[in-house]
């Protein structure tokens, strides 16, 4: 069984720092594919932070410097260290995963936790 569970956000001042991290239960870790996704007010679930086929990451351009993703194989976890936070960071983080399709990571993760919420002040 599938299950995703994300800890570790809260609320924090412009410029400050959070790392929040991701449980990913089931044979899925060892896929590889995986990543961060933010749902702010009013807007659409974008990526923030994600593996790529091959191990590559993409990151979207502004957080670019500021945010790394990071996992630990040995505890089934997934992490985003987020430095020098701004109000636009607000929203809701996802932790996103999926089967490899052959050898490469999908487009769309089929599977989701259930976010954790990361509120910045200015």
């Amino acid at each position: 069984q599938v299950q995703l569970v994300e800890s570790g956000g809260g609320s924090v001042q412009a410029g400050g720092s959070l790392n929040i991290s991701c449980v990913i239960s089931g044979s899925i870790y060892t896929s590889g594919c995986m990543g961060w996704w933010r749902q702010g007010p009013s807007e659409e679930r974008d990526v923030v932070a994600r593996f790529m086929t091959g191990d590559r990451i993409h990151y979207t351009d502004s957080v670019k410097g500021r945010f790394t993703i990071f996992r630990d194989n040995a505890k089934n976890t997934l992490y985003l260290q987020m430095n020098n936070l701004k109000p636009e960071d607000t929203g809701m983080y996802y932790c996103a995963a999926d089967r490899r399709i052959r050898t490469s990571c999908p487009q769309r993760f089929n599977y989701w936790g259930r976010g954790t919420q990361v509120t910045v002040s200015s």
